[in-house]
């Protein structure tokens, strides 16, 4: 989906030594597979090596990163220096990232990195839009500063919380953590073990949980500062919200470069996304950046993938159960959301049909026009989730 909807770059992972430990990631085989189509597409990968490894891991670190380099990778992502050390010995020929788990935040941590071999730092999510204009002032052109623009947020300083370690024995350092920020907290006073109250006079109690970043309306703004790459935070969530986050940046940052005001409709596609509340970070200053409540809000689910497509039918597999009749919306590649009616539906066999109820079932239908396999069909809500 990122490929097909306009990223320039991907990030992901092996089975080892990346930040999401419970993602599925990349066994050897298919990193390599994965690397080769994106490269067919012109699109970079960049591999995340960015855990903090301990000793009783190194020994398997150097014939990883020379396998990456055999594969072909754009870039490795790391946050230790033991971890750049060896990537350059067993892997110098591919380019070296710092990941935001390094927490840079001035330019004299930039140019020291610099000076050990990194192409470009991932600024830590703490800084403002002045700090990044500075730190760009201070720095070599040829370093790449990277920014997240768009993805979930930590309530700690770039991931280095420490509450799901001690709380369920998962490192967030190691890519297992459980997110106990996103829990609803109780008080409990010491002499009445098991009475529970709330925290705050409204009902919430969800003390660490921040809102999800949003930057759409605002790349101007992080060019002008000298951000020369934008990341979107996306490893742990679905195909559509690849596709659709992926497709409405590429709209923006296109516009953005160009010098064009960004069209409503590309902000309102981010609403469309199953998220929390939104907020700005830290780059106008101080967020506001905590929600009190644990709510996901979303205007659309995805009711199906296009498998194939010639002339103006498709086969395509269900995701989500919808009716003859209802109004659809193609998440078209490359160009505007476009809706229509799903005036005829057909099963796999041809044969005509009221609805599609059955998960994962292949079905046939007419299409406004021919589009690429992987395209995405969506159903607006009558009422959006979390409302």
């Amino acid at each position: 989906m990122a490929l097909l909807y306009g990223a320039d770059a991907v990030y992901l992972a092996g089975r080892e030594f990346g930040m999401r430990a419970s993602a599925g990631n990349f066994s050897d085989e298919a990193l390599a597979s994965a690397i080769t189509a994106a490269h067919g597409k012109g699109v970079r990968v960049y591999v995340t090596c960015n855990t903090l490894p301990r000793e009783n891991e190194l020994e398997r670190l150097p014939a990883y990163l020379s396998f990456l380099q055999e594969a072909g990778a754009d870039a490795i992502i790391a946050a230790d220096l033991g971890v750049i050390a060896l990537a350059k010995k067993y892997a110098p020929l591919v380019p070296l990232h710092i990941s935001t788990q390094f927490g840079v935040v001035s330019s004299a941590a930039a140019n020291a990195l610099y000076e050990l071999g990194a192409d470009t730092v991932v600024l830590a999510r703490e800084l403002s839009l002045d700090e990044i204009r500075a730190i760009r002032a201070h720095t070599p052109r040829e370093l790449r500063l990277e920014a997240f623009v768009h993805g979930a947020m930590c309530v700690s300083f770039s991931g280095r919380c420490v509450l799901s370690n001690y709380l369920t024995g998962r490192d967030a350092n190691r890519g297992e953590c459980a997110q106990p920020c996103r829990w609803k907290y109780h008080l409990v006073e010491e002499k009445r073990p098991g009475e529970f109250f709330e925290i705050s006079e409204d009902g919430g109690a969800f003390i660490l949980n921040s809102r999800d970043l949003c930057m759409i309306e605002h790349l101007p703004e992080l060019l002008d500062a000298g951000v020369t790459s934008l990341k979107i935070e996306g490893r742990m969530k679905s195909a559509y919200y690849t596709a659709a986050v992926t497709n409405a940046y590429r709209h923006a940052l296109d516009a953005a470069m160009a010098g064009r005001p960004l069209e409503k409709l590309w902000r309102d596609e981010v609403d469309m996304l199953s998220h929390r509340p939104y907020s700005t970070g830290f780059y106008f200053g101080q967020p506001g950046q905590y929600t009190d409540d644990a709510r996901y809000e979303s205007a659309a689910d995805v009711v199906a993938v296009v498998e194939t497509c010639e002339a103006d039918t498709a086969l395509l597999t269900q995701r989500n159960k919808f009716l003859r009749g209802d109004e659809l919306e193609l998440l078209v590649p490359g160009g505007d959301p476009v809706a229509f009616i799903a005036s005829e539906l057909y099963d796999a066999d041809g044969l005509p049909i009221a609805d599609v109820r059955r998960a994962m079932m292949p079905f046939r239908m007419p299409l406004p026009f021919r589009v690429p396999a992987g395209t995405v069909l969506r159903k607006r809500r009558e009422t959006p989730a979390g409302a």
